[in-house]
């Protein structure tokens, strides 16, 4: 067995027991192996999973993190105590960042108001989308657990932002206006601008922290 068979095997057995996301740099700490090493594991584990039939798992990389989930084509047969539930509150938030992504964080907050913090932190904890730090804001875009749960084809945020954008282009809708339609209250959303105001960049080097 090869060196790199045996690493791989070590990663498997990491993430798996894990049960979240992982970086390239924890996996490192943790097998004291180089970031090379590392990489070319997990592709040659990411490769060997594939070829195994009738896997329930896959290996996925999430925003330069690595996981393993549960094949798509499985996710109509889990139990529904097992599927992640998201609040109708969240879903606005998470149509927008959809539509927009990579969408900045200020951006979000001059559509949604403050509450925008709240609903990133909550989609963020339940792995929908991933919040990068970008300046004193956070690049907001979608996860595949994302792609899953709302049936969308592709997992690439740019493919799952071009079939938000369609589905709501067949509805005449604006993405403000598709926000507003998943909401369960009555609530104003501004339409989307390229240049966050001065306003929402101030709440950003407050929040810069979060």
């Amino acid at each position: 067995m090869s060196e790199e068979i045996q690493i791989s095997t070590i990663l498997e057995a990491i993430l798996f027991s894990a049960g979240r996301s992982m970086s390239v740099d924890e996996l490192m700490t943790q097998t004291g192996k180089t970031r090379s090493e590392i990489s070319g594991a997990l592709e040659n584990l990411k490769s060997t999973i594939r070829r195994r039939k009738d896997s329930a798992l896959q290996l996925t990389e999430v925003s330069g993190r690595w996981i393993f989930e549960v094949r798509p084509t499985l996710s109509d047969h889990l139990p529904e105590n097992l599927r992640p539930d998201v609040p109708q509150r969240l879903l606005p938030a998470a149509a927008l960042i959809a539509y927009h992504q990579p969408m900045r964080q200020a951006q979000l907050v001059d559509m949604l108001g403050q509450r925008a913090y709240d609903h990133v932190r909550e989609l963020a904890s339940l792995g929908f989308i991933d919040r990068r730090r970008d300046g004193l804001s956070r690049r907001l875009t979608t996860t595949r657990r994302f792609a899953e749960y709302f049936g969308c084809p592709e997992v690439e945020y740019r493919a799952v932002r071009q079939w938000f954008r369609a589905e709501a282009s067949k509805a005449g809708l604006t993405s403000a206006e598709l926000a507003a339609t998943l909401s369960d209250e009555q609530m104003t959303i501004e339409e989307f601008s390229e240049q966050p105001s001065e306003q929402a960049l101030a709440l950003e080097a407050v929040h810069s922290e979060e």
